[in-house]
């Protein structure tokens, strides 16, 4: 039986399914504690899941783009504290799309859910984060300027060069903090949001980048890192 007092807890927002339903699983089978979210209609796998985990995993239902429901998960946890905090949140739009033709209510729904959202619920709860612990967000390495050779899927890459940002700029006005703050590129994955095409299976994807993120536990500063801890160009 672990030590409750060595047991680590982490605190994953939009894990209801894909990516963030997988990391679920890697945090549970390695020991954690985790306080897992989704929104109120996307909760039910998680809650199925939470029956046979002995109080592990906790669910909590929030929309982040809806700030009274991010200000009342934090008023529910305000008196916990975790040593890490990841935002998996997040959506794209149709593929074909591009600049010129993405409606403007279109472009507002993706960037608010993947660039504004995550980073109020990073401003919300950093303070539920202990002082050794790390922030991290999923990023995308489609969110690389650098890389961006090719000029496909400009509303989803803007988007998540926006949280690279808004991420850089949260760095830069928390120098002192010792905290360890990370950009993380999954790879292309096969899942409902990835498509069948992705170059990845959650499998060759989630357990490494969990350990990337374990390897980079205790070193302060912004890191953009893909999932096998590879530094991503900004």
């Amino acid at each position: 039986m672990q030590d409750n007092s060595l047991q680590k807890t982490v605190l994953l927002v939009g894990a209801s399914r894909g990516l963030g339903f997988a990391m679920v699983e890697e945090y549970l089978k390695r020991g954690w504690r985790v306080i897992a979210t989704g929104r109120e209609s996307s909760t039910e796998k998680l809650r199925q899941l939470s029956e046979s985990t002995q109080g592990a995993l906790e669910v909590e239902a929030v929309d982040i783009t809806i700030p009274d429901q991010v200000a009342a998960l934090h008023d529910r946890l305000k008196d916990r504290q975790v040593d890490l905090l990841f935002v998996n949140a997040g959506v794209k739009n149709d593929d074909r799309e591009t600049i010129a033709d993405v409606s403007t209510e279109e472009f507002v729904r993706v960037m608010v859910t993947n660039s504004l959202s995550p980073m109020r619920v990073i401003e919300a709860f950093q303070d539920l984060v202990r002082p050794t612990g790390t922030i991290g967000v999923m990023s995308s390495g489609q969110g690389s300027l650098t890389n961006n050779t090719n000029g496909n899927y400009q509303v989803y890459r803007a988007s998540k060069a926006a949280l690279n940002m808004f991420m850089r700029s949260f760095a830069a006005r928390h120098q002192d903090d010792a905290r360890t703050l990370l950009l993380m590129a999954p790879g292309w994955v096969r899942t409902d949001m990835g498509g069948p095409g992705g170059r990845l299976s959650i499998e060759e994807s989630i357990p490494n980048l969990l350990n990337t993120m374990e390897a980079y536990e205790g070193r302060s500063g912004l890191h953009y890192l893909d999932y096998l801890g590879r530094v991503v160009p900004w």
